[in-house]
């Protein structure tokens, strides 16, 4: 029941439903594009692991982080508890392809002085998919979570409204972060692979594949009360808790592989090295926060990289 009901998510940008507490006064999130995936030997940095010390083989993911943009700051009042917008200043200096994606308004009368009655504050960012190769021009808009009391969210925010928040402000290496995506979306997919409902035996009738009529579906472990049947699949807002972060680079040189990497092209910002697989296609936007409960077991530090391969995906 964890994933149910399984439909498909309504936008291509994943929406974070809570920002982790904290004391320290700062941008709770960044997000970037998904490049694909390398691989890497790290020096195991762990403490109670029988390979503590040796050169270890890590999978990589590339994500590329443009500085994101500011478009306003957003004032809440908690109200039943759900949080209600009571007031948003906009930015002075806004790009122009942020009319693809959302209605600018042309004059800022309000300023931050008149909203005095609010409970938390949070930022309206927007990324700049023009600096990357993806051939792609609308900008993502989502919001960010800032740590702190209101008092300092508000100071904040104040100091990064019209300014460029780079992924070196928000995340540090050897820091743990939850992931929020949009997967891969796979089509009408039949029950065996939707749900991996047992194939039937040959000499069954009519079909191989469907969930038959034999009894309740127990390919969980225990009876449930629906049938598997066919429908979409993929596609499905997900989260990934304590992904590592192996490296937070600056030159995109230092990591594109030879003929760029597949389905993507070549890496132009900064980027971040994650340890293991990342959710959805190639760039595709995936939003990483301030882990909620990072594990005790990674360190605070990040590896030393012995070795990253470059070498070409493409079978040259």
């Amino acid at each position: 029941m964890q994933f149910w009901p399984r439909k498909r998510a309504q936008s291509e940008v994943a929406s974070v439903r809570s920002w982790p507490a904290t004391k320290e006064s700062n941008v709770l999130g960044f997000a970037g594009y998904k490049v694909g995936m390398t691989h890497a030997m790290i020096v195991d940095n762990r403490k109670t692991t029988l390979t503590k010390g040796e050169s270890i083989f890590c999978p990589i993911t590339v994500i590329e982080c443009p500085p994101l943009k500011t478009a306003s700051i957003r004032f809440y009042n908690t109200i039943e508890n759900r949080k209600q917008l009571v007031g948003e200043i906009f930015s002075m200096q806004l790009e122009k392809e942020l009319e693809r994606s959302m209605i600018v308004p042309k004059k800022v009368s309000k300023k931050v002085e008149d909203i005095k009655d609010f409970d938390e504050v949070r930022l309206l960012v927007y990324t700049q998919p023009k600096a990357t190769g993806i051939g792609k021009k609308k900008p993502d808009v989502f919001e960010l979570g800032i740590g702190g009391k209101k008092e300092d969210q508000l100071r904040v925010a104040q100091e990064k409204l019209g300014k460029d928040i780079t992924v070196k402000d928000v995340l540090k290496e050897g820091q743990q972060v939850d992931l929020h995506s949009i997967t891969k979306g796979k089509g009408f997919q039949g029950p065996v692979k939707r749900f991996g409902v047992s194939l039937r035996s040959h000499k069954s009738e009519k079909v191989r594949r469907g969930p038959g009529t034999l009894g309740g579906w127990k390919s969980q472990g225990h009876f449930m009360y629906r049938v598997a049947h066919a429908g979409k699949m993929g596609y499905h807002q997900r989260i990934e808790y304590n992904k590592w972060i192996i490296k937070i680079g600056e030159k995109g040189e230092e990591i594109n592989a030879k003929g760029g990497f597949m389905r993507y092209g070549l890496v132009k910002n900064p980027y971040i090295l994650l340890r293991g697989s990342v959710g959805g296609p190639a760039k595709r936007l995936i939003r990483m926060v301030v882990a909620m409960r990072p594990k005790s077991q990674l360190p605070a530090q990040a590896p030393t990289v012995s070795y990253l391969s470059l070498h070409s995906h493409q079978g040259n």
